[in-house]
């Protein structure tokens, strides 16, 4: 298991030794999230100082990568970037390098949050899943399912929602959970702790989708606070 992470106490999370291996394990008996634990060499501070001050979600393409001036450890570190995302396209998937200085906050979240701040599931129609790693700033985090209740069973928020729709607790109803995905975010349990994904660790989570044969890999993005470094992430 990652370091950061007693195994007795999650279950969900299996610990790989390379990227193949953790590109070809399947989800089963539970687990529904796979970490490749990694010390990476390289200097990504510098990379993110080459890219300077942003206000919003700036996306490092190969090209512009490139295009940085390095020192030897910053070009170390952008070799990491440049390779995790070639073995990414190697399967056919298509990662995206975002510079995150923050998140936009749900305008109107009106009984309940939706957006990533928010513990959530990623959802899909067909079978997929999530890749995401964490180069530079504050790491996703992860709940346990046992630990979280779903916020749409809550019965005051459920109330809210139900008072916000007009209508009945119907199939109509979770038609309407389902379209504005309030069905896919959840709250810890009291006592509860989330876990840390880390930084530079490489992670494939369990998304929801039809036939699924584990749950879905509960997640969030970290708070972000005034004078927080901007992360550097992985997703896919």
């Amino acid at each position: 298991m990652p370091s950061f992470i007693n195994s007795s106490n999650y279950p969900h999370i299996k610990a790989v030794q390379s990227f193949d291996e953790l590109a070809s394990t399947k989800f089963a008996d539970g687990v529904n999230a796979l970490c490749w634990p990694r010390t990476l060499q390289g200097d990504f501070n510098e990379v993110m100082a080459q890219v300077g001050s942003i206000d919003e979600i700036t996306t490092l393409d190969d090209e512009s990568l490139m295009s940085l001036t390095l020192s030897t450890a910053g070009s170390v570190a952008r070799d990491f970037l440049l390779q995790d995302q070639q073995q990414l396209r190697d399967l056919g998937l298509s990662p995206s390098l975002d510079c995150i200085p923050h998140y936009a906050r749900d305008p109107d979240a009106g009984p309940m949050p939706t957006d990533v701040y928010s513990f959530h599931v990623d959802s899909a129609t067909a079978e997929t899943d999530t890749w995401l790693c964490c180069y530079h700033g504050p790491a996703s985090e992860g709940l346990s399912n046992e630990d979280a209740w779903r916020r749409v069973d809550i019965p005051e928020t459920r109330a809210d929602l139900l008072n916000r729709y007009g209508g009945a607790d119907d199939a109509d109803f979770q038609t309407y959970l389902n379209e504005h995905c309030f069905d896919l975010h959840f709250v810890a349990k009291p006592g509860t702790s989330p876990f840390p994904f880390g930084v530079g660790n490489l992670w494939r989570i369990a998304t929801q989708y039809p036939g699924s044969p584990v749950p879905p890999c509960i997640h969030r993005a970290p708070s972000t606070r005034p004078g927080d470094p901007p992360r550097l992430l992985l997703i896919s």
